[in-house]
């Protein structure tokens, strides 16, 4: 998996006068924000299921809470030690090809000097203009090393991101979408508690699609129908599974 540079926030520029404003690209990187967003929806769809599974054989209450509750926990420490887990991983990849390509540099800065050479013609630069790039970037250690990690291996060396940091953003995210289904069955029972979960899983699914949104630029609309359509399709076949399925403890 390749990461590529982390572009910094545009600078807000007052353009000369007849002149248009420059044109600045969104960051499709910084993805904190949007990582939540889909953790929300993991666990919002994930929950909703669960719960509406488990309603649909009709068990009573107690059961329902307990699944939904069983599974807000097990799921959000699952995405979080996926996420940790993944993370990790990438992170000493990232590592050990970064202190592979500093000790290139260290030992043979005349290859990694015509590496970049070549990387810089194979994108349309002259030769000649391709050499003094070239140079400029292998003027110290650092610079060398940020350049070609850009350029030859896609990565941000000041940008790896922490696990843990990840881990707990999954946690708390994964959470917060799956205890909306739930919140109902804490205080309700029943064919009320049923609809309350219902109402209560479309309308945040309807607001997680519309957050979706902001990042892609679509229609909220678009993109609430979607996760609408997706988070009812989820909770109606679990529900009939279970309803066909059938327990009682009454």
């Amino acid at each position: 998996m390749n990461i590529g540079p982390r572009r910094g926030h545009a600078l807000a520029r007052h353009p000369a006068a007849g002149q248009p404003p420059d044109h600045h690209h969104r960051s499709v990187q910084a993805g904190s924000a949007r990582a939540s967003v889909f953790g929300v929806s993991d666990g919002l769809v994930t929950n909703v299921s669960l719960i509406l599974g488990i309603a649909g054989a009709h068990p009573g209450g107690g059961v329902v809470r307990l699944a939904g509750v069983a599974g807000l926990v097990a799921g959000a420490f699952s995405m979080a030690a996926g996420e940790y887990v993944s993370m990790r991983a990438q992170t000493e990849l990232f590592e050990r090809e970064l202190a592979l390509e500093s000790h290139e540099i260290r030992t043979r800065p005349e290859g990694e000097h015509r590496e970049l050479v070549r990387i810089y013609e194979s994108r349309g630069v002259e030769p000649e203009v391709a050499g003094q790039l070239a140079s400029e970037m292998m003027r110290t250690p650092e610079l060398a090393l940020e350049t070609h990690a850009r350029e030859e291996l896609g990565i941000n060396p000041g940008a790896l991101g922490s696990p843990l940091k990840a881990a707990a953003s999954s946690f708390a995210s994964f959470a917060l979408g799956a205890l909306v289904p739930l919140i109902p069955w804490l205080v309700a029972r029943g064919t009320a508690a049923t609809v309350a979960s219902v109402v209560a899983a479309a309308v945040a699914s309807v607001a997680v699609g519309a957050a979706l949104s902001v990042f892609t630029r679509r229609p909220w609309w678009s993109s609430a129908l979607r996760q609408l359509v997706i988070s009812a399709a989820a909770a109606a076949v679990t529900y009939g599974i279970g309803s066909a399925i059938g327990v009682s403890t009454h």
